[in-house]
């Protein structure tokens, strides 16, 4: 059935309005008609069916009927990825949210090659995604951030796993030691991939130097950003994510 994001309240017989592209993909695409049913949620009230009530010139109203999943969240797992090429950095975004990822951070490092960056464009690629994977919430892309800002501002009582490209310990041995038990595990945790050309030594000085940190290696090769993004979280997912619901 088809699934559509929306930023609406959604109660019983709430109207919803989709946007115009929206209602063109349900129409035009789907070729749904009035009485057609299909999945609505926003990230706040879980999921419902809707039917289509009318079809305008403008739009489509949708007319929620009855909820079918109650809202829900997966871990607390960010992704904060370098600020790398377009293409990679959207494939990431989309990776990312199919994952399971709650939030994804854009990061600027010593060796980051400036890049302009759609949010708005990330934020689409994000919604599908969700609409696409079954999830009830969509991540939130944040703006760039410097990586020392990022690490003078954290978040009290949140892990850090770090991806070292010059080594660091197995990912499943360093989440599988007994202080990271799946409940401890099921804490806040963050995950970060440096650029193309990987961390400074500064930076991997101060990172490893962090209390709340784990040094991480992703193997043997050296991967590209976005493939290593996807690596560790799939990784962090079946060591301590939600992956054994």
């Amino acid at each position: 059935m088809v699934r559509l994001h929306v930023p609406t309240p959604l109660s019983p017989d709430a109207a919803v309005l989709p946007t115009l592209d929206q209602s063109r993909y349900l129409t035009q695409v789907m070729r749904l008609k009035i009485g057609d049913s299909l999945l609505v949620f926003n990230g706040i009230d879980g999921e419902w069916c809707c039917v289509i009530a009318e079809i305008l010139k403008k739009g489509v109203v949708l007319r929620a009927e009855e909820q079918v999943r109650p809202q829900s969240m997966g871990p607390d797992v960010q992704l904060l990825i370098s600020v790398v090429k377009k293409s990679a950095l959207e494939f990431a975004v989309e990776k990312a949210t199919e994952l399971g990822a709650r939030r994804v951070g854009l990061v600027v490092t010593h060796r980051t090659q400036t890049q302009h960056v759609r949010l708005d464009r990330l934020d689409a690629i994000a919604i599908e995604a969700a609409e696409q994977t079954g999830r009830l919430d969509v991540p939130m892309i944040d703006e760039p951030v410097k990586l020392a800002d990022l690490l003078d501002g954290w978040e009290a009582g949140r892990r850090l796993m770090f991806c070292d490209e010059t080594g660091g310990a197995p990912v499943m041995e360093a989440l599988g030691k007994p202080s990271l038990s799946r409940g401890e595990g099921s804490r806040k945790w963050a995950i970060l991939i440096g650029p193309e050309g990987g961390f400074s030594p500064e930076e991997r000085e101060r990172l490893r130097s962090l209390p709340f940190t784990i040094a991480v290696s992703l193997g043997p090769r050296i991967l590209r950003a976005d493939t290593a993004a996807i690596a560790a979280l799939t990784l962090w997912q079946a060591a301590v994510g939600d992956w054994d619901r």
